[in-house]
């Protein structure tokens, strides 16, 4: 970030408990105008600012790829690709696991395949979430997509491959294009990067063979509808689904689970470093617990012993004999532990549910991945 945006970010006020705050943290809150001060009404001018020579190269980019000036690499096997238009937070991880279990009940060899951002010197925390619900999954990290796709076909002798979140990453071919739109902030506050967090125009919705309106649940019917419709009319004749983060239990490390009505009524220290913290606070609230506290961390984040030592010393002073320290699967595979200064620690485990469109999607990816 430039230094004239740093200097004016570490003046904007925020208004809520959150603490290592950083960009992925409290950019939500300016790109939204939830910050109302002038350092923010500066700051959002100076990222729009920003946001047009980031636009000008994606348009050029996709130009170029359109009119075959860049070319793409293509595997002999079949690829199927979950991603998105906007930076992180739409759900992709449940997705790609019943992706998956999809491809696997049809007796295909699956491998999954993605960039590995957030990894601190190995799987990042996508990647661990998928390796404890899919364990006969390999799963390849790398930046060079096409070269871990071949190493999956020649070594592992993968017959289908799941291309996590990339949308953008148009050098490697795929065979299908599932995007997943958040019904809760489905354009990214209506602006590219940095303004935004839309990754690409809309437009780019009309590459995809099928969307998913994920956290269909957590918007108004009329709010949906109009998202529908409007993804109708960029895209027309696609596969449209809507799908809902299903609660499915309280998982502990190293220890028993919890169902999920035992956490009805129940005090919750809730803290998570995702993409869409607002939704699992949500999530937590819609199954009946009472959310006491909360702490954000910065998308993907790798928790030091600053951190834990914090959260035992935060949950110390709120935390009473019935309170539930909560946070998500993929901060819970990074923590690894199964207290914190003598608090449980349980994770959320979550699951895509489909309201609606989940047989036509099987069938347009058994179309594209079975080889006739």
């Amino acid at each position: 970030m430039c230094p004239l945006v740093c200097g004016i970010a570490s003046s904007v006020p925020i208004n809520d408990p959150r603490q290592n705050l950083d960009w992925s943290v409290w950019h939500s809150d300016i790109a939204s105008g939830k910050s109302s001060s002038i350092n923010s009404h500066v700051l959002r001018m100076v990222l729009w600012l920003a946001s047009l020579p980031y636009g000008a190269s994606v348009w050029l980019r996709n130009i170029f790829f359109t009119i075959k000036i860049f070319r793409t690499k293509k595997v002999a096997v079949p690829v199927v690709c979950i991603g998105n238009l906007t930076a992180g937070g739409t759900g992709k991880t449940p997705c790609v696991e019943w992706l998956c279990r999809v491809l696997c009940s049809l007796e295909l060899r699956v491998a999954i395949l993605s960039r590995g951002y957030g990894g601190a010197g190995g799987a990042n925390d996508e990647a661990m979430v998928l390796e404890d619900r899919l364990p006969d999954v390999p799963h390849l990290q790398g930046p060079d997509r096409y070269l871990i796709a071949q190493s999956a076909i020649e070594e592992l002798e993968s017959e289908v491959l799941v291309l996590d979140d990339g949308f953008q990453h148009r050098q490697f071919a795929r065979d299908l294009d599932i995007v997943l739109v958040d019904a809760t902030n489905p354009w990214g506050y209506g602006y590219l990067l940095p303004r935004g967090t839309l990754r690409e125009p809309k437009s780019g919705l009309k590459r995809a063979g099928a969307v998913v309106i994920t956290r269909a649940d957590q918007v108004a019917e009329e709010k949906l509808t109009s998202l529908r419709n409007e993804i109708s009319k960029i895209a027309p004749g696609l596969v449209l689904c809507e799908a809902i983060h299903q609660p499915v239990e309280m998982i502990c490390w190293e220890s028993e689970s919890m169902e999920l009505e035992e956490i009805k009524g129940r005090k919750v220290l809730a803290f998570c470093g995702i993409g869409n913290p607002g939704s699992f606070i949500k999530t937590l609230e819609n199954i009946g617990a009472s959310v006491v506290g909360s702490r954000v961390f910065p998308d993907h984040h790798a928790y030091t012993r600053n951190d834990i030592s914090d959260l035992i010393e935060w949950a110390s002073q709120l935390a009473d004999g019935d309170t539930l320290l909560v946070t998500t699967h993929k901060d819970l595979v990074k923590i690894r532990t199964s207290s914190l200064g003598g608090n449980l620690l349980y994770a959320l485990r979550v699951e895509m549910r489909f309201l609606s469109g989940a047989e036509q999607l099987q069938a347009l990816v058994q179309s594209k991945t079975l080889l006739v």
